[in-house]
Formats: structure tokens, C-alpha cells, sequence
């Protein structure tokens, strides 16, 4: 509305992403990994399903892209929204309406998801990273420097490998540093949102519809899948597979539009995956939730 109106312009959406991908996204990463970290290992066997789970995603959503034939240039964007989910605003909400039962090892339900995401935000960030550049360059030695570069030039993945090391370290930010890390931090969804809208607004998926389309399913279908197989092969508990698979099926994360944005991704695919993903989500979380 606000686009259509133009109450808005393009520009301005596109400088809130800026502000969104410098400092409102990795204020948010820094204050929340900096404050829970280090409990990070009670929850090695849920953790541990969650990074193997989206492994296999990846790999489910590189085939795909291959037999879709989605272009070079924006299979990094396609396979970004079928695996990096939007779990501090959508699986920890969700989470957080079951029963707060123990879980053993003086953790309860609500704890060990809290332990979980964070370690899983530093994961999804490299990832992210990793494949948006990859579908960017050509894989030879000569892409290294550049792509460490780009490592380590990035906003929220620098203030990720900051949070973790202030939490390992012991480190306490004065006061009202932390505060206002945290008052940075609380923009970036909706400035991510309005991003979006944005984006939705001027893009034409056209004939592409496929593509995010089928990003949202692997992210949304096959990612809780492979989290129950994964899960069960761990031997984790019913609430802890019951958590993975909630995590596996949040709808592609917010950010990742951002962040396909800032390094030169497929815009129509990004913020049509996060779009679709919402609505495929609906159902397997809604299944989720009742059936198990």
C-alpha cells in the first residue's frame, strides 16, 4: 500500500535493506548470540539433527534447481530460501506455545529451542554466504580471495562471529551498549518486511513462478522430513524430534531476501520463496503441531 500509494519510493525500500543488512540484521545477531551461546552445548543432539537435516536440504535443493534448470547466477538465491528458515520469529513463537516440559540435563522444551537457534543462526549465515557466492563466481582457486573477502566483509556474519566470541569469552557489554544493540536489532524484521512488500510489488515472476515455488517446497516439505529421518536416527526424544521438525518447517527466513539482495542474488526468486514459503508452512506446521 504504502508503493502503490507512493507514500514510498523504490529507493527508499531499497535504502532500508542497506540499513536492514548493516545494521539492523547484525545488531539483532550480536545481542542474541552474545546472551545464549554458551549453553549451547545441552542441546548437542537437537543441534546436531538440525545441522545434518539442512545439509540434505541443501543438497535436495541443488538437485531441484539442476533439473528445474534454474540459471546459474540465481540457483545460490533458490537454494538460500530451501533451507535457511525464519526460526527466531516463527519456530521460537510456536515453540513457545507447547507445554515448557523437561527435556533432562536441566533443560525444558523452551530452553533447549532457544540453544538450538542460536548456534543455528551462525550456520545458516555462512551457509548463506557460501552459496550466494558460489552461484556468483566460478569454483577455482582464483575465487578464494575474494570469497574469503566477502566472508569476512560481511555484516551479519561479522557480528556473528562477534556474539559468539563475547558469549565463549564471558564478556558483559556495559549496559547501555547492550540496549542499544538490542533497540538496533528489533528493526530489522520490519524493515525486512517492508523490503519485501516492496520487492513483491515491482517484481513479475512471470514464468518463474516455478522456482520460488519449488524453493518454498523443499524448505517447507522435504526440510521436515529429512529433520523427523534425521531426528529418529539420533534416537532424539518425541519433543525434541517434535521441535527439529517445527525448525525445519518455519517459512524461508526474512533476511535471506536481504541478504540475496546486497550480494547481487535473484530478487524475483527471493522474495517469491519467502512469500510461498509462508503459505506451504501453514500446513506442515499446522500437521506438525497436531499430529505429533
Amino acid at each position: 500500500m504504502l508503493q502503490r500509494t507512493g507514500f514510498v519510493s523504490v529507493n527508499f525500500l531499497r535504502e532500508a535493506n542497506r540499513v536492514t543488512y548493516w545494521l539492523g540484521l547484525p545488531a539483532l545477531l550480536f545481542s542474541q548470540l552474545a546472551g545464549s551461546f554458551h549453553e549451547a552445548a545441552g542441546a548437542k543432539p537437537m543441534l546436531g539433527a538440525m545441522v545434518v537435516a539442512t545439509l540434505l536440504s541443501i543438497v535436495t535443493a541443488y538437485l531441484a534447481g539442476w533439473a528445474m534448470r534454474v540459471p546459474a547466477a540465481a540457483v545460490g538465491t533458490f537454494v538460500q530460501g530451501a533451507f535457511r528458515g525464519n526460526l527466531a520469529f516463527v519456530g521460537l513463537p510456536i515453540i513457545f506455545t507447547l507445554p515448557d516440559a523437561p527435556l533432562g540435563a536441566g533443560l525444558t522444551v523452551r530452553s533447549a529451542a532457544v540453544i538450538t537457534v542460536a548456534p543455528m543462526m551462525v550456520f545458516y549465515n555462512v551457509a548463506a554466504v557460501v552459496v550466494l557466492l558460489v552461484s556468483q563466481h566460478p569454483i577455482s582457486w582464483k575465487m578464494v580471495r575474494p570469497f574469503l573477502k566477502q566472508l569476512a566483509t560481511t555484516p551479519p556474519l561479522v557480528a556473528t562471529v562477534a556474539g559468539v566470541s563475547c558469549a565463549l569469552l564471558g564478556w558483559k557489554l556495559p549496559a547501555s551498549v547492550d540496549q542499544t544493540f538490542a533497540s538496533l536489532g528489533e528493526m530489522a524484521l520490519p524493515l525486512g518486511l517492508l523490503g519485501v512488500g516492496g520487492s513483491i510489488v515491482t517484481s513479475r515472476l512471470g514464468g518463474a513462478w516455478r522456482w520460488p515455488l519449488a524453493s518454498a517446497l523443499v524448505k517447507t516439505v522435504a526440510g521436515p522430513v529429512l529433520g523427523w529421518a534425521v531426528g529418529r536416527g539420533l534416537g532424539l526424544g518425541a519433543l525434541e524430534l517434535k521441535m527439529v521438525m517445527i525448525l525445519m518447517a518455519c517459512p524461508a527466513a526474512i533476511v535471506s531476501y536481504t541478504m540475496a539482495l546486497e550480494m547481487k542474488g535473484d530478487e524475483a526468486i527471493a522474495s517469491g520463496a519467502i512469500v510461498l514459503s509462508v503459505g506451504t508452512s501453514l500446513v506442515t506446521l499446522a500437521v506438525i503441531v497436531g499430529a505429533f
